[in-house]
């Protein structure tokens, strides 16, 4: 029987990373294959465990409180990306997003380069790299009009923007999946994670910085008036959104509440701004427009129109991604293939971390989170090794999941929407852009492994 879950496993994440060939959206898949896995769990009455990380052992459980377990955590998960991307979404209705294109004065391609990488660095640790990367690309397709340098342009866009999202709690899906699963801590996580994903960012700008197509001056004129958002409150809304979203970790720290609690509170908040700023009536909780109305009312709040264009797609998939991977966890199956998995990777650091989890098996997690899904790839990895929070190996996995899918543009989410944006080949990105991610990734793995080790020998 746990031939055929492989089995079935193995084909639905075949079709999830072919939905371009097969023409089916990944969503599909993803909850076909939770369905069906978590069914033969019940059909066949097979047993399953929940890990205990204190004891490093699997203990019975029946199947109704495991899958509530396992649905609970993931809803926090969902709960808290659907709060974080209604925000950004009322920033966007504000155009607040515009503020940022005010300050960019500079035509030199070369500091324009610095200035993307470091807006996307920082943009991706607040809003998540996803979003980070339309927000710069939009802009760029602004700035510089000429095809091909924006090419460039994007490909170092992706790869600051997936270093960025690899420090920080709220930066990619993979390290807010360890956060809210609690593994890591906020402060940890941006105190071993923060240097190296800067070595990721700077190297490749640095080895980038010297090639033809980032010298000279762009033609197009940038910043000016004409650049300024079209809703007066655009600046404000920008602000307090970034600051609200901001909030999270802090009120998760003084109150000791998953963060999907402060989500919902800096969204209650941001919200409650965007109704004033817009003369809205108070309508949240009637989406439809009624005839005869205001178009101030229902579907017209900025609040409901946030709502509507919230990519309800994805929270799906990873509803069906993160509960089919649990189906795994659950059989034990996750934790028995990590332990093999030691036996047979040899180490490359110290042996006195992680209960001796292998960093090349971390390396080959962030090696493969670029061919296919990193959110299955942690997920899984979070049912595989039973160390304590803020152990050195899920800061490790975090950089690694975080930044090792820049090496193919197929590989993170933010190499995805960039490919669709700027209709970016794959073979273009993998001649021109993919071995500088490589070596990004590489150096920002030896400066951590190096601190790390520093750090537990001093």
């Amino acid at each position: 029987m746990e031939t055929i879950i492989i089995i079935v496993f193995v084909v639905g994440y075949l079709a999830i990373t072919m939905e371009h060939n097969l023409k089916i959206d990944k969503l599909i898949p993803a909850l076909a294959m939770m369905a069906i896995l978590w069914a033969i769990i019940a059909l066949a009455h097979l047993p399953v465990f929940e890990v205990n990380t204190d004891l490093k052992e699997l203990e019975p459980s029946h199947i109704d409180e495991i899958l509530l377990h396992h649905l609970g955590k993931t809803a926090e998960i969902l709960v808290f990306l659907l709060g974080a991307m209604t925000i950004v979404e009322i920033i966007d209705y504000f155009d607040g997003f515009a503020t940022i294109k005010g300050y960019i004065r500079t035509k030199s391609k070369r500091k324009l380069l610095w200035l993307f990488s470091i807006l996307a660095f920082i943009l991706s640790a607040i809003i998540d790299n996803l979003t980070a990367t339309i927000v710069l690309i939009t802009i760029l397709q602004k700035v510089i009009l000429d095809k091909n340098t924006r090419l460039w342009f994007a490909g170092m866009v992706i790869i600051a923007a997936n270093a960025g999202g690899a420090w920080s709690p709220i930066g990619d899906v993979t390290t807010t999946m360890l956060w809210i699963g609690n593994k890591v801590s906020a402060a940890q996580l941006i105190e071993h994670v923060l240097v190296p994903s800067i070595v990721c960012m700077v190297v490749p700008v640095l080895f980038a910085s010297r090639y033809s197509a980032f010298k000279g001056n762009i033609e197009a004129e940038v910043g000016g008036d004409a650049d300024a958002p079209k809703s007066k409150f655009g600046a404000t809304m920008l602000y307090l959104g970034l600051g609200a979203i901001v909030f999270v970790p802090f009120f998760k720290t003084i109150t000791h509440l998953p963060p999907y609690v402060g989500m919902m509170l800096s969204l209650a908040i941001v919200a409650t701004f965007a109704e004033i700023y817009s003369s809205s009536k108070f309508t949240i909780s009637d989406p439809v427009d009624v005839a005869g109305e205001s178009d101030s009312v229902g579907y017209h709040s900025p609040v409901h129109h946030s709502l509507s264009k919230i990519e309800m797609p994805s929270i799906l998939f990873f509803l069906g991604i993160l509960l089919a991977v649990a189906a795994l966890e659950s059989l034990g199956m996750l934790f028995h293939f990590a332990e093999a998995l030691d036996k047979t990777m040899p180490m490359l650091g110290t042996e006195s971390i992680g209960e001796h989890v292998s960093d090349l098996v971390v390396l080959f997690l962030g090696v493969g989170s670029a061919v296919i899904d990193n959110v299955p790839l942690v997920a899984a990895s979070m049912g595989m090794f039973s160390v304590p929070i803020d152990d050195p190996v899920w800061h490790f996995i975090a950089y690694s999941a975080g930044t090792g899918g820049s090496m193919l543009i197929i590989g993170s989410a933010a190499g995805v929407v960039a490919m669709g944006m700027e209709k970016i080949d794959f073979f273009w990105y993998l001649k021109k852009i993919a071995w500088l991610a490589f070596l990004g990734f590489i150096s920002g793995a030896v400066t951590f492994i190096l601190i790390r080790n520093l750090i537990l020998n001093a």
